[in-house]
């Protein structure tokens, strides 16, 4: 009515359609010579269908589907059923329908809704309050056969803190680097938090009784999802991405450690890591980032003060935060984090 009064007034019957926020095909579609078909506006008010089920009707399907003989079947076997009994309600698409307003379409009886399992979240302030640790393979001599390469990372700063290469995956071995581990930074007995997936080495009953025995609380990833140990897995990445990794296998295993040894020395103390606006974990982890990030600040202001004109905005952002996040929640509120 609104657009035909429009129209007849001297508006272009596609204006006026664009100011109810509909197009001019679909007032087309609802009107036919100039008689309104149907509305199809979300707000407009239709009369109820002629074959609408009651209030009383819509909880006897309810009540029936939820009963202990039928609440285990599906509406194409409760109707056929209730046939048999000489009894109707409702048709099948309606029983259907009642069940999926009611949220019990696909869990009634002994099926229930699948719970998600939330990751295990984390928050490291300062060095060795957080580690990650992981196994992965290296090749060998010869093809299938492989090395097996531990690493201990620091989630706050990003450093190796551990490392060893053995010929097995093994949980006594694990337990015995981690020792190595917390007595080279000193925390022997001071809790610490040590995060892993679920693989058997990390659950061994000798490597959990040794992270008793040192105060470390184990944390693991959920199963089958290794975005649960980010931080692990990147290291890997970077380790097997290195410009001098042999792809073609190590000859032996004394081999394989005179490499990973390289390799954790140019990684924690040569490596500008992009995570750590380009310091060396070692750097972060001896709190020397600080200092090294302020001077680059007073380098940037300086250049800016002399050439004024090539710069757009503030300088380039070297604030790194002082909180690290293992698998931070998504629906976290703010005082969960800040707490």
């Amino acid at each position: 009515m609104l657009i035909d009064e429009a129209v007849r007034s001297g508006a272009r019957k596609r204006k006026a359609c664009e100011v109810l926020d509909i197009t001019l095909r679909t007032y087309q579609r609802w009107t036919w010579d100039g008689q309104v078909k149907t509305d199809g506006r979300p707000q407009a008010k239709r009369p109820e269908p002629a074959n609408k089920l009651t209030d009383e009707e819509r909880a006897a399907v309810l009540e029936v589907a939820n009963s202990p003989e039928y609440r285990s079947l599906p509406p194409s076997q409760i109707v056929p059923a209730l046939a048999d009994e000489g009894r109707y309600l409702a048709s099948e698409s309606t029983f259907y329908r009642v069940l999926k307003a009611a949220g019990q379409q696909h869990h009634r009886g002994r099926s229930h809704k699948p719970q998600r399992k939330v990751p295990s979240t984390h928050c490291a302030t300062r060095p060795n309050q957080v580690w990650c640790w992981d196994i992965t393979w290296i090749p060998g001599p010869v093809r299938g056969l492989f090395f097996y390469l531990y690493l201990i990372v620091d989630l706050y700063s990003r450093k190796v803190v551990g490392w060893e290469v053995y010929e097995a995956e093994s949980s006594d071995l694990a337990a015995a680097l981690v020792k190595r581990a917390c007595l080279a930074e000193g925390m022997a007995t001071r809790p610490m938090i040590l995060h892993s997936d679920n693989g058997s080495p990390m659950k061994g009953a000798t490597l959990m009784e040794t992270l008793h025995r040192l105060g470390i609380t184990p944390s693991f990833s959920r199963p089958r999802v290794s975005n649960d140990n980010a931080y692990a897995e990147s290291l890997f990445r970077t380790c097997k991405y290195r410009p001098e990794y042999p792809v073609n296998g190590f000859a032996d295993l004394a081999q394989a450690r005179q490499w990973v040894l390289r390799f954790v020395r140019w990684y924690n103390t040569v490596h500008k890591h992009s995570g750590l606006k380009f310091v060396t974990p070692q750097q972060r982890h001896s709190g020397k980032d600080n200092a090294i990030l302020e001077r680059r600040k007073q380098v940037y202001r300086k250049a800016k003060s002399c050439h004024p004109q090539r710069w757009s905005g503030d300088i380039r952002n070297w604030n790194l935060s002082d909180r690290v996040w293992l698998n931070l929640e998504k629906n976290f509120t703010q005082r969960e984090q800040a707490a």
